[in-house]
């Protein structure tokens, strides 16, 4: 459905009077999302994902590299085609709070996408309330109870349901969710989280998964991939369960070892680590593996020269990839 291939963006920022500062967010990454697929992107915040995420969904444009939605090269259509190719693509944004316009009611938040899509589909009012009712009963909210509700009257699942629902309107082939569920209660991110899982079974729609919640990823993406980025590298990826349960790179291990423990039902794996300092920013700092200054099993030669993702299914861009026990494991009773 969706095929990138080295995907660069660049940030020009000033820092100072004269002066100005590229910042390099994405740094030619590439991958593929299927059909009724799911990629997950997961890494710390100012990684790139959300970057990527904008430039799929139309709201951001790439420095350089080459996006196909459908086969087509977006770059290579009228501008009339490219608005249509990313119509296909909907971001369903972080922040259900911010995302709808508090002076409109549900029904007039639906509104605008669906006049577009019956003009589209030639069709008349009627098409129009019947798929309002049809799109809310999808996201799982009951039409007649939500449908002339505002914002404030909602709670933040409901108003994340209604983002969804939203997006849905123009029948898209893809959802980038963007941290669909870090503001909402913990208690109502199971149900967004299977809501998600629920539209890529039924109505085959492939889905973009960005968070830094491990435990999301593996649930909505368990038959997809997940793609760890770092500094706008992808470093490590494969299989879902097969990069949580043998992670390679020091990187995604790190990720893991942040994991929380339930005490008393799981003991933390033997190789958990933190990472030796921050996250680098400096531009200036480019030789070599990208990770090598907060690396523990770092060596010359990763300070050197810059590895490859390399690897058949399960790939990593580290020159001593290693599998290490960092998971959770359950307490074994006696």
């Amino acid at each position: 459905m969706i095929e990138v291939e080295n995907l660069t963006k660049v940030y020009s920022s000033k820092s100072g009077i004269f002066e100005r500062q590229s910042v390099r967010a994405v740094r030619g990454i590439s991958f593929h999302i299927p059909a009724g697929g799911a990629v997950s992107f997961i890494g710390e915040s100012g990684c790139g994902k959300t970057t990527v995420g904008r430039i799929l969904a139309g709201l951001e444009s790439a420095s350089e590299g080459v996006i196909r939605i459908g086969g087509q090269d977006v770059s290579r259509v009228s501008s009339k085609e490219r608005q249509a190719l990313f119509r296909t693509v909907q971001l369903i944004h972080q922040d259900p709070y911010q995302a709808l316009n508090p002076a409109r009611s549900v029904g007039q938040s639906l509104l605008d996408p669906l006049k577009v899509m019956a003009k589209t589909k030639r069709v008349g009012d009627s098409w129009i309330r019947d798929r309002a009712n049809e799109v809310l009963t999808m996201v799982g909210l009951d039409p007649n109870s939500v449908i002339h509700k505002y914002p404030h009257m909602l709670s933040g699942g409901q108003r994340q349901r209604i983002v969804i629902a939203r997006a849905l309107t123009v029948e898209p082939h893809v959802l980038v969710a963007d941290e669909a569920v870090s503001m909402i209660d913990v208690s109502l991110r199971l149900g967004v989280l299977r809501l998600l899982r629920n539209l890529r079974e039924k109505l085959n729609i492939a889905l973009l998964f960005i968070t830094h919640d491990v435990a999301a990823a593996r649930y909505v993406g368990r038959d997809g991939e997940v793609h760890v980025i770092y500094r706008g590298l992808i470093l490590e990826k494969g299989e879902t369960d097969d990069v949580i349960q043998h992670p390679q790179h020091p990187y995604t291990q790190a990720l893991l070892s942040a994991v929380p423990v339930l005490k008393g039902l799981e003991i933390p794996g033997p190789d958990r680590y933190i990472p030796l300092k921050e996250m680098e920013t400096r531009e200036d700092v480019e030789t070599g593996c990208l990770f090598v200054s907060r690396c523990p099993f770092a060596r010359d030669i990763c300070r050197e020269k810059s590895p490859l993702l390399t690897g058949e299914g399960h790939e990593m861009a580290c020159h001593f990839a290693q599998v290490r026990n960092v998971v959770a494991m359950p307490v074994v009773a006696d």
